[in-house]
């Protein structure tokens, strides 16, 4: 997949193209929905498909207060929209200046200037530019000038019975209340963070039980505190089945500031320290609790092991 930055220029003169537009976090079921049809149209006009996203979240800049939490950074949604086929994504720089663009002018500037698009193909319920006064209607009116077609599509229902189609916030709702399952049905894969392991207080060393403290950037979503079973994948490709704790380790603190992801992977001995390391979550094991003592942690720890152990091995491959 070719990743376009500039599009003060047409990447690709002469051609046209079959656009979708949006922030595509977490490259969910309804998004790959999406893009299947931009990629077939593509193939019927002998376009190019392409994708266009936003380096940031827009709520980050427009209302920083209430940007959502992401369930990918820019360098996994780029890696999972690359799984998809597109031919290409276009990332535009998402700033102050641009939060001010009018729909009209992002039509005239990136649709129909830079990507000369053939067709635009959207969710039914897409909004775009400032004021998020851009719609299906608005680019529906432009394409009759400027020669491409809109096109909405009906969003994906959930699989679950649930009334609501499959969104990125429906993920995140799941992934709060610990609902691993749910979240991993919606994304069609196993719910991914990405992190550096950095240094702890060392304690599950010293208890037998050693993890790897994955540092994962502000601003990412992470499961409610508790603990999972998931996969660790290291820098060099290889795999791990783990069990990890995401919380504020109640047995030994009364008030920790802030939840830690804590991944003991089984049967491996390594140092993992400033390694840029991935957990993808397979499903919740049980809620992080206060144990009376270090011989009652242990124990659980042990039968922690052995639930992650059967439930990797029960999951993996399954999505």
């Amino acid at each position: 997949m070719e990743v376009i930055t500039d599009l003060s220029v047409p990447p690709w003169p002469g051609e046209r193209t079959v656009i979708t537009i949006g922030m595509y976090d977490g490259v969910h079921l309804g998004h790959r929905t999406v893009i299947a049809q931009v990629r077939e149209r593509a193939a019927a006009l002998g376009a190019r498909s392409v994708v266009v996203t936003f380096d940031r979240h827009p709520m980050s800049i427009v209302r920083p207060e209430s940007a959502p939490l992401l369930l990918s950074g820019l360098e996994h949604r780029l890696e999972l929209l690359g799984s998809t086929g597109v031919d290409a994504t276009a990332v535009v720089s998402f700033d102050d200046e641009q939060s001010h663009e009018t729909a009209v002018g992002f039509v005239e500037r990136v649709i129909a200037g830079a990507l000369r698009a053939q067709a635009v193909i959207v969710g039914s319920d897409f909004h775009f530019g400032h004021m998020r006064q851009g719609n299906v209607t608005l680019l529906r009116e432009m394409g009759e000038r400027h020669g491409f077609t809109a096109e909405p599509v009906r969003l994906v229902p959930r699989a679950d019975g649930v009334d609501e189609p499959v969104s990125s916030t429906a993920i995140r709702r799941a992934l709060a209340g610990g609902e691993i399952d749910t979240a991993n049905r919606m994304l069609g894969r196993p719910h991914e963070i990405r992190g550096t392991v950095v240094h702890g207080d060392e304690r599950g060393r010293t208890i037998g039980f050693p993890t790897a403290n994955v540092a994962v950037p502000g601003g990412m979503c992470i499961p409610a505190d508790g603990v999972y079973a998931a996969v660790y994948r290291r820098p060099d490709g290889s795999e791990h089945p783990c069990a990890v704790n995401i919380g504020r380790r109640p047995t030994f603190y009364n008030d920790a500031p802030h939840s830690l992801i804590e991944a003991h992977l089984l049967d491996f001995a390594g140092d993992m320290y400033g390694e840029r390391a991935s957990v993808q979550f397979l499903a919740f094991l049980r809620s992080e609790r206060r144990f009376a003592g270090l011989d009652e942690l242990k124990d659980q720890l042990v039968l922690d092991i052995e639930h992650a152990r059967t439930a990797v091995l029960a999951r993996r491959g399954r999505l």
